[in-house]
Order: C-alpha cells, then sequence, then structure tokens
C-alpha cells in the first residue's frame, strides 16, 4: 500500500510528493493500493480523537512547551502528565501510562523496552484540531489492516507513542521492523557528501533502475551464498526480514558503479540502445542530437562497441559522440600525443587502412599489426589513431572506432590530422 504521509501541510506541496512517485516509477517499484493521502482522512482521524477523549484516554490541555519543561523539572524528569482544561486553543493529549514499560517487538532488533514513566502524555492534535503524525498513522494502520511496517530506526522512538494509541483504540498492531539508516563509506550518516543524495541524482547520473533495486537490497541483508547479482524476482522470492543486521549499512557509489556496469553489459543490444535514447532525451543539455536522429541500427552499432566499456548511461555518449559530432576538441590530448613522432605512424595507417579488404575489426587489427611490429610500441600507432578519430585519448577499442566510422570518414580525420600536423 502506498500512502503520503502529508499531514505537514509545508513540506507535503504537490512537488514534493510528485518527487516520490517519480522515484517509485523510475526504480519499477509499483504498488497494489493507492497512492492514497493522509491528510484526506483528517475527518476521520478527528472521529478517532473525539472517541479518545470521551473514553477517558486523552484530554484537552492548553500547557505550552514551557509550562511542559517546568513540569518535568519539577518531577524529577519524569514523563509530563497534565489536567484537563477545555480552554480556546487547548491540544489534545494522550494519556501515557505511570508505571510499566511499552513493548516493540521489532523483527530487527528484538524487544525494545520503553518505560512508560518517562513518556509525555503526548500531543495527538493540535489547538486547531489538526491530528499530528503519530495519532494519523496508528489509525490509518489499524482502519487499512496494515500487518508489516518495514521503516528507519530514526522512526523507533515514535513506535511506542504509536502502540498507545492503538492499545487506547482497543486495535491490534502491525509488526515492526526497524532498518538502521544507512552510512556513507567514512561511516558517518550518509550525505550529499558522499554522491548522489535521491534517486532522482542517481537516475541523472545514468544508473539503472535494476541495478538500484540490486544494490538497495543487499545494503544491510545479504543471500546465505553471498550472491550478489539478483533480479528482482529473485529478490522476492529469496528475502527474508531475519537475515537484516543491525548495524549500520555502507552505501559505496564506487560499489554501485561497479554493480551497474555489470547489469549494463548484460543488457541485449536492443534494450542498451532503448535505455541510452531514454537518457539522453532527458538530458537538455547534451549535443546528442545527432544519435538521436539517427536510424535505431546506427545507434546500436555505436552501443555495441562500448558496451564493455561504460558504467553508466551518462559515460556511453562522450565515448560514441565521434560517430555522429565529429572529433572532440581535446586541446590537451593533441598536445600530448600529435607530436612530430606521431605521423610516421599516422601515414603507414592511411595507406594500411585505405587497402585493406573489408573494414571489419579483425581485418583492420590485421592491416595495423605490421605497423606496431615496425615500430615496436603499440601505443605509439594507435594513440594518434585515437586521437585522429576521436578527438581524445579516450575510446572504445581502436579497432571497433575504425570500423564504426567506417573506411572513408575514417581515412578522412586521420588525413586532416595530418594537414594540421604540417
Amino acid at each position: 500500500m502506498l500512502r503520503i504521509e502529508d499531514t505537514d501541510r509545508e513540506r507535503s506541496v504537490p512537488e514534493n510528493v510528485e518527487q516520490i512517485l517519480d522515484a517509485l516509477r523510475w526504480l519499477e517499484l509499483d504498488w497494489d493500493e493507492g497512492p492514497l493521502s493522509q491528510y484526506a482522512r483528517r475527518e476521520r482521524h478527528r472521529e478517532r480523537i473525539e472517541e479518545l477523549v470521551d473514553g477517558g484516554h486523552a484530554y484537552p490541555d492548553p500547557a505550552t512547551a514551557d509550562d511542559v519543561r517546568s513540569w518535568k523539572e519539577a518531577h524529577g524528569g519524569a514523563g509530563y502528565r497534565g489536567e484537563p482544561r477545555d480552554e480556546p486553543g487547548a491540544a489534545i493529549r494522550l494519556r501515557a501510562p505511570d508505571d510499566g514499560v511499552t513493548v516493540v517487538e521489532d523483527l530487527i532488533r528484538g524487544p525494545v523496552r520503553f518505560e512508560n514513566r518517562t513518556q509525555d502524555d503526548f500531543v495527538v492534535a493540535r489547538g486547531d484540531g489538526t491530528p499530528l503524525y503519530n495519532l494519523a498513522v496508528a489509525v490509518d494502520d489499524a482502519d487499512m489492516g496494515i500487518t508489516d511496517v518495514v521503516r528507519g530506526d530514526d522512526h523507533l522512538s515514535n513506535t511506542p507513542k504509536q502502540l498507545l494509541v492503538l492499545k487506547a483504540l482497543a486495535a491490534a498492531p502491525p509488526r515492526y521492523a526497524h532498518l538502521p539508516l544507512l552510512h556513507g563509506p567514512d561511516g558517518r550518516k550518509l550525505s550529499k557528501r558522499h554522491g548522489a543524495a535521491s534517486v532522482q541524482e542517481l537516475r541523472q547520473q545514468g544508473y539503472l533502475p535494476a541495478a538500484v533495486r540490486n544494490y538497495l537490497a543487499l545494503l544491510g541483508w545479504g543471500t546465505e551464498d553471498d550472491t550478489t547479482i539478483l533480479d528482482t524476482d529473485e529478490l522476492i522470492e529469496r528475502f527474508s526480514i531475519d537475515r537484516v543486521g543491525r548495524s549500520s549499512a555502507i552505501f559505496d557509489q564506487r560499489k554501485l558503479r561497479w554493480l551497474n556496469g555489470r547489469f549494463m553489459r548484460e543488457l541485449p543490444l536492443d534494450e542498451y540502445e532503448r535505455r541510452l535514447v531514454a537518457y539522453l532525451r532527458l538530458d537538455a543539455e547534451t549535443d546528442a542530437e545527432a544519435f538521436l536522429a539517427a536510424e535505431p541500427e546506427q545507434r546500436r552499432t555505436a552501443c555495441e562497441i562500448v558496451q564493455d566499456k561504460a558504467q553508466t548511461l551518462d559515460e556511453v555518449w562522450p565515448l560514441i559522440r565521434f560517430l555522429f559530432a565529429g572529433p572532440a576538441d581535446d586541446a590537451a590530448a593533441w598536445e600530448k600525443v600529435m607530436t612530430p613522432k606521431a605521423r610516421p605512424a599516422l601515414v603507414d595507417a592511411v595507406e594500411a587502412l585505405r587497402a585493406v579488404d573489408g573494414f571489419d575489426p579483425a581485418s583492420i587489427q590485421a592491416a595495423l599489426s605490421p605497423i606496431v611490429e615496425r615500430s615496436g610500441r603499440a601505443k605509439a600507432v594507435y594513440q594518434p589513431i585515437r586521437v585522429a578519430i576521436t578527438g581524445t585519448t579516450v575510446s572504445p577499442g581502436i579497432f571497433d572506432s575504425l570500423a564504426a566510422l567506417g573506411r572513408e570518414e575514417s581515412l578522412v580525420r586521420i588525413e586532416r590530422a595530418l594537414d594540421r600536423l604540417g
């Protein structure tokens, strides 16, 4: 069930709600019921609040934060206990027990005990009648028949309050599991400094939803045989809450990139091309118009030569751009590679490529190998060719690159580089 817990109206603006839905859709995580707005159920929440007051489980109290602080200081830090005062603007507080414990039977942590004497009579509705989070969640869990709540352990302190609301309503509680929060590789709570801070940023950086699902599922959980690559059906079949760890899991974007690269290499070529097209169409700043306008077969040829090299979709276009938008203007690459020593290799390469039968990677390699043997260094031959046809020192394999570019265009670019060398 997808429930939007939007009782906080300042934070729950339509853009924020849409961001949640957008993230779930991109991750290809669907839901069976909803989305349901908690705010839309506010009249039902008010009904239950009236029941709590009428049943003596809750009471109106105009006490301020300062009043509560003073009371606690006077009572040795015990939980605040107020007196019913039905004055204008009075909030509604739920009565907490004076003794005993409230036990959260957590599926990950085991029983977690909270002493009732330290719990305040807590506010369940503001003075204007607006229901607060812990009341709304408990009412909705009961009304909607929620059986399992899995959430971050930053909510653990809320759970005894929700249990007290449910007990006052004579409703059975769901099962609870509180997950440790994610940390970065430095052991500190995950934040922007560790890389992407949202699902949307992972999408912008070219990750595949299947890889992100796989990686997130393995944070703090693992299979009995430590399998790393798992599709979603396998994750569903093999997941068990009892194998979730109690310690904070480490979100390491380098490991995510590695896993994403594995997923990208295993994509069928048609799917690879489709994913890349969809990704580039989302980027308003890309200069990939020629690629997007090309025939699918031509796009697939470009994708094929880079599939084993790129780890994310955002790495693909810079590697294949030379096929559609001309050589890059990389002055540092030219200065480093295109010295006078490069001229003989390029002259020989033109002659060999012009004469080779066919223009597939194997034929190109066979034609260029004698030049490498004479030079004694493959880099002295292949790097000048690479800079001549791509404009940079980083590209797919040189034989694949030449074959994808084609004989005519390859020769034009190498000869142009020779003219520039003078």
